[in-house]
């Protein structure tokens, strides 16, 4: 397959080096540097064993004169999404795919404005990545990568997930995969989210009574909003997922807390922002995380000192 990959952060890294053993595959980013780099050297991937190994996929700023794809995975943060795929419109054919990968819930919106709902793949992996340095990713555990649709059966999506699990990668096909999207954002949304807010690392979260009772607040908003949409979870049981999560992280620094800390914009609308517009199609409050929103956004405005 031809396969573009937005972005040459730690997953999208990942992602094209594993995909160029058997695919054509181009990774395109808006650094310099690191697209120079990656022409120059490759990609190399520091495996959990210690081990490590270089790829040689392609790397672009710029997709002007490339034909259509047959896939691209965007690994963008979100709100780049438009951007990145309005800049690199000529690699979108009437037969291209585009699959996320990221964080949050409710990109197939975006990807909506670009290809028909039936070329759109949703999914979450379990795979996790981080930069080690340009051009190199530290690959920090592996899962299988779930894919599905927005309309029709996943099953059609069979060919990718052998694709991506000949790589490597293993994959598979769901038509519950907006559940399982769900069932990851419940600590985004909670934990994490308070993290950037209050500027602390996740133990403090389910340490301080006060962060923990938010927390709580957070969790069962979005166990209800998750309920208006046809979606069904145990409250107390997500209660001790994310519990679990900030007590055997103590020191566990989320992007959103790094964001915020170093004046980026952060990627809360496709995280807490999900559960708010969630709650508004199903019917449900969510008063909480509607603050929460406004109260990150608000810290992203802050003067520069």
């Amino acid at each position: 397959m031809k396969i573009a990959v937005l972005g040459a952060g730690a997953m999208g890294g990942l992602y094209s080096s594993y995909l160029s053993r058997q695919h054509e595959v181009t990774v395109i980013d808006v650094n310099p540097a690191l697209v120079e780099k990656v022409r120059a050297d490759g990609l190399e991937v520091l495996e959990p064993d210690g081990s490590s190994a270089v790829y040689h996929p392609n790397a672009v700023l710029s997709t002007e004169g490339m034909g259509p794809v047959d896939l691209i995975i965007v690994f963008v943060k979100a709100m780049f999404t438009e951007s990145a795929l309005i800049n690199n419109k000529g690699i979108i054919g009437p037969h291209t795919h585009l699959m996320t990968l990221q964080n949050g819930s409710g990109h197939e919106d975006m990807l909506g404005k670009f290809v028909p709902q039936e070329n759109i793949i949703i999914g979450t992996t379990q795979h996790n990545a981080s930069v080690a340095g340009l051009g190199v990713t530290r690959h920090g555990g592996s899962g299988i990568t779930h894919m599905g649709c927005v309309v029709g059966s996943a099953a059609r999506l069979q060919p990718f997930a052998d694709a991506f699990t000949a790589c490597g990668l293993e994959a598979d096909v769901s038509d519950g995969v907006q559940k399982m999207i769900w069932n990851k954002l419940f600590t985004n949304v909670s934990a994490s989210a308070l993290t950037g807010a209050l500027q602390v690392p996740l133990g403090y979260i389910s340490s301080n009574p006060h962060a923990w009772k938010l927390c709580r607040t957070l969790i069962r908003e979005a166990v209800d909003a998750a309920a208006g949409l046809g979606m069904e979870f145990d409250y107390e049981e997500k209660v001790a997922e994310v519990k679990a999560v900030c007590d055997n992280s103590p020191n566990g620094l989320t992007s959103i807390y790094a964001d915020l800390r170093d004046g980026r914009r952060s990627e809360v609308d496709t995280i807490s922002g999900s559960v708010v517009r969630a709650g508004a199609k199903g019917g449900v409050p969510t008063p909480s995380h509607a603050f929460l929103v406004e109260l990150i956004h608000a810290m992203e405005d802050r003067p520069k000192n």
